[in-house]
């Protein structure tokens, strides 16, 4: 198993020390981080609500997928960058496929627990796409406002 993280709009194997992992369980009888670099594995149907007030004392939130056809994850991620304003490291664990890996990057996940064989999978389709049509996390510009700008300066 792997971890590929974005660095500089690459995705890459992780080369950071692993951040010391706290679940949920451990966190709710007290487990609180100390020192060091530590990480909070999520279940996808925990709410977010709960956990809000501590995020800042975390380096990564790690949110589980546990079939490749449940996205309550990709909802947590999404409410983590923009209702809370995590700028930490979102990472995927379970049944993560390269097919959703676009989708994913979009919500706001930065790194990716996968087979070592799915790196090159994974790469190609995080550049499958050349455009969007929505604002998101990544904040990406959207075809209209690309073409709104375009417009502009040529007027």
């Amino acid at each position: 198993m792997a971890t590929l993280k974005f660095t500089d709009g690459e995705l890459a194997p992780c080369r950071e020390d692993r951040a010391t992992e706290i679940t949920l369980a451990e966190w709710r009888e007290g487990a609180r981080p100390e020192a060091g670099r530590f990480a909070l594995a999520l279940p996808n149907d925990a709410a977010l609500d709960e956990v809000a007030h501590a995020l800042a004392r975390f380096d990564a939130i790690i949110l589980h997928f546990p079939t490749f056809k449940d996205g309550r994850a990709l909802s947590q991620a999404r409410l983590l960058r923009a209702r809370y304003g995590f700028a930490g490291e979102i990472r995927a664990r379970g049944e993560v496929l390269p097919d959703q890996a676009f989708f994913m990057a979009r919500a706001g996940f930065d790194a990716f627990e996968i087979d070592c064989e799915a790196i090159e999978s994974f790469r190609t389709a995080l550049s499958a796409f050349s455009c969007v049509y929505q604002r998101s996390s990544d904040d990406r510009a959207p075809v209209y406002a690309r073409r709104a700008a375009t417009r502009a300066a040529a007027a």
